[in-house]
């Protein structure tokens, strides 16, 4: 499997990416992602068989869902879809930092739209969770109807919703965490949520660029209008004054372990804001066990992964879940949740 990372990494990003979504849609290969008991969550009212799951922005159109979930993975995000199909931004748009082990991405929220990942999940088999991660098209008129719009398209198929506030690569969507209109937008949502059947639980996936009064405020909104859980994070346009590789001038989103320590630190300080009260998945530099881990223990009841598994192959699912497992072993711990928070301020304070 690092074998296929390998020969993945010397095609064009963009190619890499293409060839990769079609061989996880016919991947035969069946991991099992309950192997180990003592890894399930239970976060949002879902039950998840490990903490592990794929982030939005690998499968974009829901085009391998059966065979990304037969990875291993204890849950798949798609999209981020928007309810007409748009190619997104020109092109180059996606470049690796290889000595980073990082990725910058300007997409654009390319996707075939609401109808046709819709009719593909229809036709999925789906054994595992789903989440949908759902935004609006970049020259829309009404975003907060598009994100409604969304609801209604999935209510049936999605697990749960991701509500995509915080990519850099559509103009002016990060301007949706502001206080007042993130409010407005949650309020609309959790009702177009709740006319919609089944109830699925609604979360929200924020920016790790916020100043600290920008999260004070979308973390009071959240807490007040009792969402079902945070992203914690997106990718930066922050630039570490430790990037080696020239594409790190690149405008875009930046991902992989250069986001680590700053996404990991936003992770323990919602958790502690919010005493634990909304379940938390983190995004942002998880590459192996020990990076899951740390997310968890800054307050994450579940993670996420993309930049590391292009670096590191398919193979990093099992990876990741067999050292959690033997961490447990070691310590002694009877569940990973006894972790969640539970250096949360040392964390936050790094």
């Amino acid at each position: 499997m690092r074998l296929a990372a390998s020969l993945l990494g010397a095609l064009a990003p963009e190619v890499a990416h293409r060839v990769a979504i079609r061989a996880a849609a016919v991947n035969p290969i069946a991991v099992r992602a309950d192997g180990d008991a003592r890894l399930a969550v239970e976060a949002f009212g879902l039950r998840f068989p490990n903490p592990l799951g794929l982030a939005a922005g690998f499968d974009k159109s829901a085009e391998a869902v059966d065979g990304l979930l037969r990875l291993g993975f204890g849950f798949i995000e798609v999209g981020t879809l928007t309810p007409r199909p748009q190619t997104g931004n020109p092109k180059p748009r996606l470049f690796r930092l290889d000595s980073d082990q990082a990725i910058v991405n300007r997409m654009g929220f390319n996707n075939d739209g609401y109808e046709v990942a819709e009719a593909r999940l229809r036709r999925a088999r789906r054994r595992g969770v789903v989440g949908v991660n759902i935004g609006p098209n970049k020259e829309t008129a009404d975003r907060v109807a598009d994100y409604a719009e969304g609801i209604a398209a999935f209510a049936a198929l999605a697990d749960y919703f991701a509500i995509n506030i915080s990519s850099p690569n559509t103009p002016g969507l990060r301007n949706l965490h502001a206080r007042d209109d993130f409010d407005a937008l949650v309020e609309a949502l959790q009702a177009a949520r709740d006319r919609a059947s089944p109830r699925r639980p609604l979360l929200v996936k924020i920016s790790p660029d916020l100043e600290p009064d920008q999260l004070e405020d979308v973390l009071d909104v959240a807490l007040r209008r009792r969402i079902d859980g945070l992203i914690v994070a997106n990718t930066t346009v922050a630039r570490p004054a430790t990037l080696t590789s020239p594409a790190a001038r690149e405008g875009g989103g930046l991902s992989g372990r250069p986001l680590f320590g700053l996404s990991t630190r936003l992770v323990a300080r919602c958790f502690l804001r919010c005493g634990g009260a909304l379940p938390i998945i983190g995004v942002g530099g998880v590459e192996d066990a020990a990076t899951a881990l740390a997310k968890i223990e800054a307050g994450a009841s579940l993670v996420q992964i993309y930049t590391g598994l292009i670096y590191r192959g398919p193979g990093a699912v099992g990876d990741i879940l067999g050292g959690l497992s033997a961490k447990l072993a070691d310590a002694g711990w009877s569940s990973l949740g006894e972790r969640v928070g539970a250096r949360a301020a040392e964390i936050a304070a790094g």
